[in-house]
């Protein structure tokens, strides 16, 4: 693998399980005699002013929409570097994990609308069952098969990057039509002249940055998620090599804020948003959909999809994995924990979700592991 895909592996590995801790923290608080404690804290306003530009937002908020966008930022730049001049560059390579992608994404998505349509669940939740989070995954497949392909491990990072970025992006821009236009043409404005910035090789990495946050401020007055604002700069940074020796600007970024968001931004937000949950299932109609979603259809798609592009020979089985492996990692994308858990807020879910949220995830994860953990004897022989 290359070097930026080993990194990126070693960290998402690392932060796994401190986000699985933040989480059960989170639960804890909110259960213990110090709730109170834990909910004035995530309730506390902060407000921000910098010239004419002000903002208040409680430290969950702050959270969520000042701090999330960076791991939307490097999210979308690990997608673009991946199908680029990562693992995902080659077509054959990429075919199995993008229709593997496509069915995490589509079959969730019309099991939960179907039941959501019987159980009168809010329809905007339909992004909740369908994505992944990264970190979580590939640190239960390091536990449960560490000697496993590392094709699996491509399988699981294209499937989450894809299935993440546009089970949210297409939720966020749901309310495009309520956005100030003048805010979103001053955000359009600035992602052209990063654009136009990219021409210019030796242009230092102070203005990128300086646009990305002008980006941000700008989604963030129009009124729209700013999870859109870090898809797009990732979208308009330009990949290519700045100047003999050195990295080009896309890589500079992705490598110098991914270990800040993997262990610090997200496990801040998990330790926000997780507490929410009431761990009671009556009376939330979007609860149970959700469950289903993560835990049994998420995998269903991402498996049953990707065996039938194998099958039909548009893609090819992970090399050096069996389908049982295939199988325990599709089941492993089920655990949303940090992205259901933002897809829940973007909804406007209720607690119930939150908490449906955390128990997919634990079950997508049980089971994923113990699944990956049986076929790790029997490897050799399952040749097909």
């Amino acid at each position: 693998m290359r070097r930026p895909t080993l990194d990126y592996l070693k960290t998402e590995s690392g932060a796994g399980f401190i986000l699985a801790g933040a989480a059960a923290a989170a639960v804890l608080l909110a259960a213990s005699p110090y709730r109170i404690h834990y909910f004035a804290f995530i309730d506390h306003p902060e407000p921000l002013r910098v010239g004419a530009f002000a903002v208040t937002m409680t430290v969950g908020g702050w959270a969520r929409q000042g701090l999330m966008p960076l791991f939307f930022l490097v999210l979308g730049m690990q997608l673009k570097y991946e199908l680029l001049r990562g693992e995902l560059s080659n077509l054959r390579a990429l075919a199995l994990p993008a229709f593997a992608a496509l069915g995490g994404l589509v079959v969730p998505t019309l099991v939960y609308l179907a039941l959501a349509r019987t159980s009168g669940a809010p329809g905007q939740g339909w992004a909740i069952g369908g994505v992944t989070d990264i970190s979580l995954g590939l640190s239960v497949l390091a536990l449960a098969a560490p000697r496993s392909a590392p094709s699996l491990r491509v399988l699981l990072i294209g499937v989450g990057l894809a299935d993440n970025l546009a089970g949210v992006a297409l939720t966020a821009l749901a309310d495009l039509g309520r956005a100030d236009v003048v805010d979103l043409g001053g955000a359009a404005a600035v992602l052209a002249l990063l654009a136009l910035l990219s021409r210019w090789r030796r242009a230092p990495f102070f203005f990128y940055a300086a646009g990305f946050v002008l980006v941000w401020a700008f989604v963030l007055k129009a009124r729209l998620d700013t999870s859109l604002a870090g898809m797009a700069c990732a979208a308009a940074t330009p990949i290519g090599t700045r100047r003999p020796g050195q990295d080009s600007t896309l890589k500079f970024f992705m490598e110098s804020l991914h270990p800040y968001v993997a262990f610090a931004v997200l496990p801040l937000y998990v330790f926000t948003a997780a507490g929410g949950g009431a761990w009671s299932f009556g009376g939330a109609a979007g609860a149970i959909p959700v469950l289903l979603a993560m835990w049994l259809f998420k995998p269903l798609g991402v498996f049953g999809f990707g065996l039938m592009a194998a099958t039909l020979r548009f893609g090819r089985r992970p090399t050096g994995a069996a389908w049982r492996e295939v199988l325990g990692v599709a089941m492993l994308s089920g655990a949303g924990l940090t992205v259901s858990l933002y897809a829940a807020e973007l909804s406007l879910a209720g607690p119930a979700v939150r908490s449906a949220c955390l128990l997919g995830s634990a079950l997508a994860a049980g089971g994923g592991a113990l699944v990956l953990r049986l076929a790790q004897p029997r490897q050799a022989g399952l040749g097909e």
